[in-house]
């Protein structure tokens, strides 16, 4: 299965359900079924912003108790768009590939980086799991594990 290494707060933020897209400078062609694995890098200053801090904490997490260096959900990746256009003043972001436009905004827009020309990549049918340990990677990378066979998705 693929797999992409995400750091904390936004991987376990993707695993909750609270995060659809993830932000990056490239673009991928690959869609179908993705682990979200944890780094072992905690961005401890996002994790005590708002609304991070508030929504971390609903779901009975803080800093010092985030997964660290595993798979922590599985998700799909059903597209990666384009960012157009943005505006941090009323904090949205207009995506689009194959002219299908959307917008990203509120909460959603904090949670990544919408800059003109990087691209956002929606997860869908996420799934959190009990951690799993696992090396990461940069960029996609291949994730094999017999435990989570059954996971239902």
């Amino acid at each position: 299965m693929k797999a992409i290494t995400i750091y904390q707060p936004y991987a376990t933020l993707i695993a909750i359900g609270e995060k659809q897209f993830e932000t990056r400078s490239w673009l991928t062609n690959y869609r179908g079924k993705i682990a979200i694995h944890a780094a072992k890098k905690v961005d401890t200053e996002m994790c005590e912003t708002e609304p991070i801090r508030s929504i971390l904490t609903q779901h009975g997490y803080k800093v010092d108790n985030l997964p660290m260096g595993s798979v922590v959900a599985i998700a799909t990746l059903a597209d990666c768009l384009l960012v157009k256009e943005t505006n941090d003043k009323e904090k949205v972001a207009y995506l689009s590939a194959l002219g299908r436009v959307t917008e990203v905004r509120g909460i959603e827009y904090d949670f990544g980086w919408y800059e003109a020309g990087r691209y956002a990549w929606e997860m869908t049918d996420r799934k959190q799991i009990d951690p799993v340990p696992a090396k990461g990677y940069q960029r996609l990378w291949e994730w094999y594990n017999n435990s989570v066979g059954g996971v239902g998705l």
